[in-house]
């Protein structure tokens, strides 16, 4: 490699890291495991070692990832909060022993510790007494999340015992329980909010909430693993983490004192088949040098102690069958290959079926028939297939293609310039985008018409008695009570259901359309800028890029919606049913407690979704705008806000309200 192509590898390499750091750390919302992140920077360590003069002071692999938010506090860590050294194989462990052991001069004793997968956090004592909790940060500093911190029941915030030493430094990691998570998540989906991915990410976006009565709200727990300090009350880290749990701080009864590597490599070993028994996740064990005077010998890199190393696990992965792949049309036309697979049992739950995402992921997979492929959750929440046992694919296995034409009724697809997807272009006659279109229509956040799910869809097409929204109107509860699985009772509640979502508000009624790209906040936000239907169908790209969160790519749509005669015929209908498609005189939708604000969301919130944050906004009489400029008004952050809005608001001096604020301010 020449130097000019090993400098261009760098930069590119710097790149992607930061990028991936600043999802990690900052969004929680990482978007490749932790051995693909180890990767980047391995190779990035190898160019720099072969071109010492590309090294500069902010090199990835010379510091930490920041998770630094400005709208914290910030204060400097009593002693560097770093990373730890990730390794993968048995043989990496072995060259860290013998390093360590070299130095030493004699035979080492080690702790190890189970890798809790959740939110460092390191906390100062004085004289008994809690005084501040820091985040991170990026290793030097961190936020102060101590309002936060406090909220943690298993945290001592006094202690009182007569070998305390004056002042100390305990870290540790917050977590939610596997359990607490799930609950958590189950939530979520109920009000209408997206789930978080995973626990880690849960905890780190809920430790930086800006509203500590949220954070009280969600069960952190918290486990302690290295205390700091002038006067520790022993030299070994084993003992003073005993100490530490005799003074109230949780610590793991896990933790294990080693004689040797091997001894090392056998509680691994014995975790690695043991995890799924915890009710944490760990995702893999942290082995630490166990003398303190050591430690101190050892010393520090830039980034990582030399006295400890991470034993990563892999995600968890199972191998099985591929059976088929099904190609699911949704109601937009998008088609999503689905790997039907041979049942296995991962992460505690069987898996049938796993995603395959689109055909770009199906043609990088190369996937055959009857392949026996990888899966993994990885802290996901959906399957996915993630590799192929090629050494065992049958020679005369045949490549699985995605299709040209539509599974469903046969029309060539199409896919549109920037997007992943591949698209079924026949909307008026397709039975799954028509049964999408209906299904979508009587969610609960759409029209809200109770008592037909999915089964009684399939069932009311099958029949031939819906075909479009509009033949809902028309059904009669003595026709309902004959089909099958629906007795009286059920048809008559269907039908008193239907006749009430004639009383859902405009832009609800707007949403429940199915214009592509228009969620509810953009249907609220055209309800509200053109105030009926009529001007809506009038209006030009032009017109309707003027509307706030509008771009060419959502106008375009919705002037190819209305200019379908079928979609024309199918508004009318629900008109003369007396749906409403003008906003009611004197609604909500006309007040004006928020009137003349422009005004952003950012983040995730535990009151109310984001959507029904901006239609709050509406309602008011405001504005919701997706950018902050010198003309908002404020900023609504919610957990884990993004960062740029945040920085952009501190430099225009442009105030940051919570939750709890906002809420406040519109009574």
């Amino acid at each position: 490699m020449k130097i000019s192509e090993a400098k261009r590898r760098i930069e590119t390499l710097r790149r992607e890291i930061e990028r991936h750091d600043d999802l990690y750390y900052k969004q929680n919302s990482p978007q490749i495991s932790d051995f693909e992140y180890d990767l980047l920077i391995h190779e990035l360590e190898t160019i720099e070692k072969r071109f010492p003069e590309l090294i500069t002071p902010d090199s990835p692999t010379r510091k930490v990832g920041s998770d630094v938010l400005k709208e914290f506090v910030q204060y400097r860590h009593d002693y560097p909060m770093l990373s730890l050294a990730n390794t993968y194989t048995q043989d990496e462990l072995f060259e860290f022993d013998n390093r360590v052991r070299k130095s030493a001069g004699t035979d080492v004793k080690y702790v190890c510790e189970l890798k809790l997968d959740g939110a460092s956090v390191s906390i100062r004592y004085e004289n008994g007494r809690f005084i501040r909790a820091l985040s991170r940060g990026d290793g030097e500093v961190g936020d102060d999340v101590s309002a936060n911190i406090l909220t943690i029941n298993s945290i001592p915030k006094s202690i009182s015992n007569p070998d305390l030493p004056q002042s100390f430094t305990i870290r540790g990691e917050v977590i939610f329980h596997k359990e607490d998570f799930r609950k958590l998540n189950e939530t979520r989906v109920n009000s209408g909010e997206v789930p978080f991915a995973n626990p880690r990410n849960a905890a780190s976006g809920t430790l930086k909430t800006l509203d500590s009565k949220i954070v009280a709200q969600r069960p952190l727990d918290c486990y302690f693993y290295y205390m700091l300090g002038e006067k520790l009350p022993g030299d070994s880290h084993s003992g003073n983490m005993k100490r530490a749990a005799s003074w109230g701080f949780r610590v793991s009864d896990t933790i294990k004192q080693c004689n040797n590597i091997a001894e090392v490599l056998q509680f691994i070993e014995i975790w690695e088949t043991r995890r799924s028994e915890i009710d944490f996740e760990i995702d893999g064990v942290v082995v630490k040098a166990d003398s303190i005077e050591l430690q101190k010998r050892l010393g520090y890199t830039s980034k990582t102690p030399r006295w400890a190393v991470a034993f990563k696990y892999k995600a968890e992965q199972e191998r099985t069958r591929l059976i088929s792949v099904s190609f699911q049309v949704g109601r937009t036309g998008a088609v999503t290959p689905v790997a039907n697979l041979a049942p296995v049992l991962l992460a505690g739950t069987t898996v049938r079926r796993a995603s395959l995402h689109n055909a770009d992921q199906m043609k990088l997979l190369d996937l055959h028939m009857h392949d026996y492929v990888y899966i993994e959750k990885g802290g996901e929440i959906i399957p996915k297939v993630v590799g192929v046992d090629i050494a065992h694919r049958s020679a005369d296995a045949l490549p699985l293609d995605f299709p040209v034409k539509c599974p469903e009724c046969g029309y060539r697809l199409t896919r549109i310039e920037g997007e992943a997807n591949w698209y079924c272009p026949n909307d008026l006659e397709c039975p799954p985008q028509l049964k999408g279109r209906i299904e979508h229509f009587i969610s609960r956040k759409a029209m809200n018409i109770e008592g037909i799910g999915e089964e009684t869809v399939d069932l009311l097409f099958g029949r031939n008695l819906v075909r479009d929204v509009s033949d809902l109107y028309g059904l009669s509860a003595e026709t309902l009570s004959t089909l099958e699985g629906l007795g009286e009772k059920s048809a008559a509640n269907i039908t008193r259901s239907i006749r009430n979502s004639v009383n859902v508000p405009f832009h609800r009624v707007l949403f429940s359309l199915g214009i592509r790209h228009v969620g509810e906040a953009t249907a609220r936000s055209l309800a509200s800028h053109f105030k009926s239907i009529n001007a809506i169908m009038n209006a030009s790209v032009d017109d309707l890029i003027h509307v706030p969160d509008i771009g060419l790519k959502i106008a375009t749509s919705i002037r190819e919606f209305f200019d379908n005669d079928r979609n024309l015929a199918i508004i009318e209908k629900l008109r003369s049913f007396g749906l409403s498609f003008n906003p009611e005189p004197g609604s909500a939708e006309n007040s004006d407690k928020l009137a003349g604000l422009s005004i952003v969301i950012t983040g995730t919130f535990s009151r109310h979704s984001r959507d029904e944050y901006k239609e709050m906004i509406i309602n008011n009489g405001g504005r919701s705008l997706s950018s902050v400029t010198s003309g908002t008004s404020f900023i609504l952050a919610g957990e884990s806000p993004g960062p740029s809005k945040i920085e952009t608001a501190r430099k225009l001096g442009i105030p940051v309200y919570s939750e709890t604020d906002f809420l406040e301010m519109i009574a």
